[in-house]
């Protein structure tokens, strides 16, 4: 079916606006994260009258920026496989056995995405701050431990309704010919299943690792200065004297790219198994 002419420029006029709207800021960034400060603290120009790398480099000294970075990476990175893991038998079992509760169950998982995260915030802070308590040392509170469950937790629910949805689409005959020779239900799961769920797992697992990773609201209030992530480092910029404007600018161009680079590797495994398990 060919696009008529009218349709065409509306939709190259649609996309303009969407890439001028998603490419302006960040090119503010870029653009300020290359000033010297002064040129920065002055009236805002969208080319810069002299360009430096110095906001680069400083970064990592006015801010102790390797260790956020470090604490987003194992935070991000042991949460979101967590969570693949556990919400990979929960999709399996939801997807190949009937039991009593299982349209109860789904309908829990759906439902608590529609809760907002802050009306958990009290509730795990008490909780949290009551086994710290009972234990006699800092195990959840102000830990990377602690913020690990809390991400794991959150991102659970979708991740098992992903899965849940995915696994519908592959053939249960498969089931039973891994049965036929021998296998158990998790030889099934992790020698059959899985390596035809790739897609699927993919996705998850970024979806779940892009949230831990740019998360503000519980690790602002459950984490102190040596658990702190990079959301809550870039806020270190802004001192009682002066805001580093170029270096925060900076570092958030270095935060964004093990995201940015991670999902151009993994872009066609992300879109397939998202797709999928939306779908199907």
């Amino acid at each position: 079916m060919n696009e008529s002419r009218a349709s065409k420029v509306a939709r190259i006029a649609i996309l303009s606006v969407l890439i001028v709207f998603t490419a302006t800021p960040l090119y503010v960034m870029l653009s300020t994260s290359v000033k010297p400060l002064s040129e920065v603290q002055r009236e805002f120009t969208w080319i810069p009258r002299s360009i430096t790398i110095q906001p680069f480099i400083d970064m990592w000294s006015t801010v102790h920026l390797a260790d956020y970075f470090l604490n987003s990476l194992i935070v991000a990175g042991i949460s979101s496989t967590l969570s693949v893991v556990i919400a990979l038998v929960a999709g399996y079992a939801t997807s190949r056995y009937v039991f009593r509760g299982r349209n109860l169950f789904s309908g829990v998982i759906l439902s608590t995405q529609m809760i907002p995260g802050i009306l958990f915030l009290l509730p795990l802070f008490l909780i949290f701050v009551s086994v710290d308590n009972f234990l006699g040392f800092e195990l959840l509170y102000q830990t990377r431990f602690g913020l690990i469950i809390v991400f794991m937790t959150f991102t659970l629910p979708f991740s098992i309704y992903m899965f849940a949805n995915y696994l519908n689409g592959i053939p249960r005959e498969l089931d039973e010919a891994a049965r036929m020779d021998g296998c158990g239900v998790f030889a099934t799961l992790f020698k059959v299943i899985v390596p035809t769920a790739v897609p699927g797992i993919v996705a998850v697992w970024v979806y779940s690792f892009m949230l831990a990773w740019g998360e503000i609201l519980f690790a602002s209030q459950l984490t102190d200065n040596e658990s702190a992530t990079l959301a809550i480092g870039l806020q270190n910029y802004a001192t009682q004297l002066d805001v580093y404007w170029n270096q925060i600018m900076a570092a958030s161009l270095a935060v964004s790219l093990p995201v940015v680079i991670g999902f151009m590797l993994l872009q066609r495994y992300f879109v397939a198994g998202l797709t999928a398990g939306s779908v199907k």
